[in-house]
C-alpha cells in the first residue's frame, strides 16, 4: 500500500517525465532532468531504511548533470528558449489523478494505522549486507576502482587545453 507522500512523488515523477518529452532547449531539459533526479532520490529515500543510498545517488546524478551542463554551455551557448504549451500535460495529469482517486478512494484517507500494518522486516538490512564479510571486499574494490578512475580522468584532462569545441 502506498502512502500519500509516495503517491504524490510518483505522480510528480510521471508529470515531470511527460514534460521532458516536450522540452526543446538543452537547459530546460537539464532542469527537468535535475527535478526528476531529486524526485527519484526522494522516492528511494522513502523506500529504503536509511538515506545513505539516496544521498550517494543524488551526488552521482548531480556530478553527471554538472558535466552535461559544462558540455552544453560550451557547445550551444546562445540558443533562446521557446515557449511550450504545458496545458495539455497538466490536463492529462489531472485526469490521471482523478481516475486514480475514483478507482481507489482510500488514497484520500490519511490514516496512520495502515503504516503499522506494513511489514518492514524484509528489506531493512539490505544496506548492512554490503558491509558484512563476504561482500565488503567487493564493495571496497568497487570504491577503489571508482577512485582510481576519477584520478585517471582528472590527470587525462588538461586545464589549459581550451574549450570543448574547436573554433
Amino acid at each position: 500500500m502506498l502512502c500519500i507522500s509516495q503517491l504524490i512523488l510518483l505522480i510528480t515523477s510521471s508529470v515531470n517525465t511527460s514534460m521532458f518529452t516536450v522540452m526543446k532547449h538543452p537547459m530546460s531539459m537539464g532542469i527537468t532532468l535535475m527535478v526528476q533526479t531529486i524526485i527519484i532520490c526522494l522516492i528511494t529515500n522513502n523506500m529504503s531504511y536509511n538515506a545513505w543510498f539516496s544521498y550517494i545517488l543524488f551526488l552521482v546524478f548531480l556530478g553527471g548533470m554538472l558535466v552535461l551542463f559544462i558540455y552544453m554551455t560550451s557547445v550551444a551557448s546562445n540558443e533562446l528558449f521557446e515557449k511550450i504549451a504545458i496545458t495539455p500535460i497538466i490536463a492529462t495529469s489531472l485526469v490521471i489523478i482523478m481516475i486514480m482517486f475514483m478507482m481507489d478512494p482510500s488514497l484520500l484517507s490519511n490514516s496512520s494505522d495502515e503504516v503499522f500494518k506494513t511489514d518492514f522486516s524484509e528489506p531493512k538490512n539490505m544496506m548492512a549486507m554490503l558491509f558484512n564479510y563476504p561482500i565488503n571486499i567487493l564493495t571496497t574494490v568497487a570504491v577503489l576502482y571508482l577512485f582510481l578512475t576519477l584520478i585517471v580522468v582528472v590527470k587525462m584532462t588538461e586545464l589549459y587545453q581550451g574549450p570543448l569545441r574547436s573554433n
